[in-house]
């Protein structure tokens, strides 16, 4: 409004300006300003007098690969998920929600399983992409299962978020008709671990759905979502069996995709390596930007130590006019994988000399998606599109036995794949992935090299098993008021060694990346990327779309905000990385006062190994501090001081518990960011502080705590 204001109060004297500036000198500009006249004239009378539509003005806009309308409205899909059953000619249908890949993973590959087992027909659904009140439309005759995940404080995955909103807002809905299972990804870490599926399931319930056995949980606290996946997979096609009498069979792969190579496409035609959202949804479109190619503008390590890096890097959107970002959000980064990774698994599948050829990917299943951008190439989908480093499950070493090159091949992996203990001890001392699996496979055979022993197996099986890329989010740390566009991130590189053998790194994928790409930057412009692991990256991204030092992201809105009050209280809990949001948060109050506003009192606890390895951003926070005059006090934690005893960010709180009591009855904004163990904790110590300190009851400070909660008064930004 502001700049609204001061372009009307200055428009007068522009004018007149101009006006000045226009006087004609000559004859010849009298002339020009008459035909100038006569075509605003015949501007102004075309709504009067020549008022008839131009014929050929909607080749202005028209698409030529869209030019074919009635077509493409013929095949526009369905939203009634009833009819899209009925006219698929599918029986089941496997509803997923889904925020980092792994309930549409289960989803899919249960979809193929039932089918090759049972022989049902079955439909893996987002369910985003069908209207949820047709859900009351499935007949009796068919039957759904509900595989969704809980993240953050109990929330839904974004493409759950309309049956989310719809089982909440409607209390006439009637589902006698649906016969359901469920499954629920969630971690105990939490505080509402698994909360999705209860929700869903008591809705469910409630609206007259019959459950045909009990609602399935896994718990990632462990490491264990696959395993409890496969449990409750077993449980379920006991019922298949014993309940509703199904036929099983022997299994024999039935690809659902076809992958063909395609000669005579063009490079220009094809899909490189550049990201795109997983899925077209209002909810997600609402809550994410376009993904861009965007400059790393700095990028500085805070801090190394002989076994962890921990990276700043600051990024620039002046020249992206779509991309804007608030004080908390998040920037979703899309990784690359390694070179050594790429290299191994095309290599071992025979493809190392055909990388480049085009490749193009049909379903042969109308109600399966292609999950990747078609057509690419071999390097594309191993580089950019599937996540190749993620360890590989029980059932995959087991389905993929039966592509074995060797009757030794075979017997490890369906030895391997069948014991439990044996796989868990296993990868205590080996790291397993996809490539590296096939090349153990092969080495059980006496073969010196692996190279091109897997051809036979379809990459069509691959698609299908490995989940497509998806994002990393970390919280943004820089302030939208400070550096509106110039969003940064704080990124402790993942390195770690397996339990029984620890000389063999387990390296994150995209913190690995962004070192490499940071250190690729202050380096000599001919010197290879120095990665501490050696680890080497295409660092100059798809079709070069990356040189120069840039990563592709996205922002992803957030709802960890300030409040709209500079003046309203803060107390801000973090440990390691979990400062990058509060570095941000105090940078903006440290502007508002300057601005002159009234500021709150604040309280930031923070806690790390040691005062002089892993306090990042100390600098900045104790000069802000400063600049505060004493609004913000700082409460450090240290675990690893040598000669003393460990303290953590949880037992800070709970001294100063008195403190924190005060704040929040004072209307302070309670925030915790770092993992969802030590969020746990710190909840734990609040509530004790507030039983003692106002004598309240157990079930009197869980009602406390969930009203703090759905006030946006109690916010968590947390993993793990």
């Amino acid at each position: 409004m502001a700049a609204s204001f001061l372009q009307s109060s200055l428009l007068p004297e522009t004018l007149q300006e101009l006006a000045q500036l226009a006087k004609p000198t000559s004859y010849a500009d009298i002339a020009a300003l008459g035909i100038v006249a006569l075509g605003s004239a015949g501007y102004l009378l075309r709504g009067i007098a020549w008022d008839k539509p131009d014929p050929y003005n909607h080749l202005w806009y028209e698409r030529p690969q869209l030019k074919d309308g009635a077509a493409r409205n013929a095949n526009k899909e369905t939203r009634n998920i009833a009819q899209k059953m009925e006219e698929a000619n599918k029986n089941l249908v496997i509803f997923w929600g889904s925020q980092s890949g792994t309930a549409e993973g289960f989803a899919n590959r249960l979809a193929r399983e039932c089918h090759l087992r049972f022989g049902l027909e079955a439909l893996a659904a987002d369910l985003s992409d069908y209207d949820p009140e047709t859900i009351t439309l499935i007949p009796q005759t068919k039957f759904a299962i509900f595989i969704m995940s809980t993240f953050g404080e109990g929330d839904p995955s974004d493409n759950t978020a309309g049956f989310w909103d719809y089982i909440h807002k409607h209390g006439d809905i009637s589902l006698s008709n649906l016969r359901y299972m469920a499954f629920g990804l969630g971690n105990s870490n939490y505080k509402y671990y698994n909360k999705v599926i209860d929700v869903v399931a008591e809705a469910l319930e409630k609206f007259g759905a019959k459950s045909l056995m009990p609602v399935g949980k896994a718990d990632d606290a462990e490491g264990g979502t696959e395993e409890d996946f496969m449990a409750w997979r077993d449980d379920l096609f006991a019922v298949f069996r014993k309940d509703l009498q199904f036929e099983e069979r022997e299994i024999k792969y039935e690809p659902t995709l076809c992958v063909v190579e395609d000669e005579s496409l063009e490079p220009i035609d094809l899909h490189h390596g550049e990201p795109v959202h997983p899925r077209d949804n209002a909810k997600a479109a609402a809550a994410c930007s376009p993904i861009k190619a965007l400059p790393i503008k700095n990028s500085y390590e805070l801090f190394t130590s002989k076994d962890r890096n921990c990276i700043h890097m600051d990024l620039d959107i002046s020249h992206e006019s779509e991309i804007h970002y608030k004080t908390g959000d998040h920037l979703a980064v899309w990784p690359t994988n390694p070179d050594v990774e790429v290299e191994r698994l095309l290599a071992v599948l025979g493809l190392s000399t055909r990388r480049s050829v085009p490749l193009s990917i049909k379903s042969l299943d109308a109600a399966v998606k292609v999950r990747v951008p078609t057509p690419t190439s071999a390097e594309a989908l191993f580089r950019y599109y599937l996540e190749i480093c993620a360890p590989v499950s029980r059932d995959t070493i087991l389905s993929i036995a039966q592509f074995a090159p060797s009757p030794a091949a075979k017997l490890f992996l369906t030895t391997l794949g069948k014991d439990k203990t044996a796989y868990a001890d296993f990868l205590t001392r080996t790291h397993l992935n996809l490539g590296r699996l096939l090349e153990l496979a092969i080495s059980t055979s006496g073969d010196s090299s692996a190279a091109g022993a897997w051809s036979g197996l379809p990459l069509s099986y691959l698609l299908e098993t490995l989940t497509p890329t998806q994002p990393r989010y970390y919280s943004i740390s820089s302030s939208s008021v400070v550096s509106p566009r110039a969003p940064s991130i704080t990124a402790l590189v993942s390195t770690s060694p397996l339990p029984n053998a620890p000389g063999e790194l387990v390296h994150g994928l995209t913190t690995n990346y962004l070192l490499a790409l940071s250190q690729s930057l202050s380096a000599a412009p001919d010197a290879p990327a120095p990665h501490p692991h050696g680890l080497t990256y295409a660092l100059g991204g798809p079709a070069s779309s990356l040189e120069g030092g840039k990563l592709h992201a996205h922002v992803r809105k957030s709802k960890f905000k300030l409040p709209a009050l500079g003046s309203c209280p803060l107390v801000m809990v973090a440990a390691g990385t979990g400062l990058a949001p509060f570095r941000a948060f105090v940078a903006e109050r440290v502007r508002l006062q300057q601005m002159g506003r009234p500021v709150g009192e604040m309280v930031l606890f923070f806690g790390c190994r040691h005062s002089d390895e892993d306090y990042i951003y100390r600098e900045e926070i104790e000069e802000a501090a400063r600049a505060l005059d004493g609004k913000l006090k700082v409460v450090t934690a240290f675990s690893r001081v040598s000669g003393e005893k460990k303290v953590y960010v949880q037992d800070r709180v709970a001294e100063c518990g008195d403190e924190v009591t005060r704040l929040i009855g004072e209307g302070a904004n309670f925030y915790v960011c770092g993992r969802a163990s030590m969020a746990r904790e710190v909840g734990f110590k609040v509530q004790d502080a507030v039983k003692r300190t106002k004598g309240m009851g157990e079930t009197e400070v869980r009602e406390w705590s969930e009203a703090l909660k759905r006030r946006g008064k109690w916010q968590e930004d947390v993993w793990g």
